[in-house]
């Protein structure tokens, strides 16, 4: 009977172990850090070895767009960063010159930005030139804020 419990404890330790296992080095691979075009300039080597996602605004006439995969130039507080975008989705319909946009991937040896995902930030203004998104409610929404207004808005009874 001893000889069965001793072979369950071993077998119940190296499945747990493995599962630990798999998480943590799960959770490292996929654990990328934001930071800014200054931060990223100023991280020295560490900036080679890290998962990293880079934000800032694309500068007007620098896309180079190639089937899916596209160069340009990000720019954040007069800072530039240069990017190589190879994903397999092309770049969003909403990236364009002067769009906010995020790049997730590595920084090379090359001063260069490899990205291998591309995020643009949708427009924020889809009312009409000159007219601005009014509150409004239905009897059905009573209680909830409209998506017009802020979320530390009152609800609208």
């Amino acid at each position: 009977m001893k000889k069965q419990n001793v072979k369950v404890a071993v077998a119940v330790f190296l499945i747990l172990g493995t599962v630990a296992y798999l998480a943590i080095t799960g959770v490292q691979s996929n654990k990328s850090y934001y930071v800014t075009i200054s931060e990223l300039q100023a991280m020295g080597n560490k900036a080679y070895t890290r998962h990293l996602r880079v934000a800032g605004n694309v500068a007007p006439g620098s896309i180079e767009r190639s089937g899916a995969n596209a160069n340009f130039v990000l720019v954040e507080q007069g800072r530039t960063l240069k990017v190589n975008y190879q994903g397999i989705e092309p770049p969003p319909d909403t990236f364009k010159d002067d769009a906010q946009a995020l790049a997730v991937g590595t920084f090379g040896q090359d001063g260069v930005f490899h990205a291998t995902e591309l995020q643009a930030k949708c427009a924020s203004k889809y009312a009409p030139a000159g007219k601005t998104p009014t509150k409004t409610a239905t009897p059905s929404m009573a209680g909830t804020a409209s998506l017009a207004t802020p979320a530390s808005a009152e609800p609208v009874r």
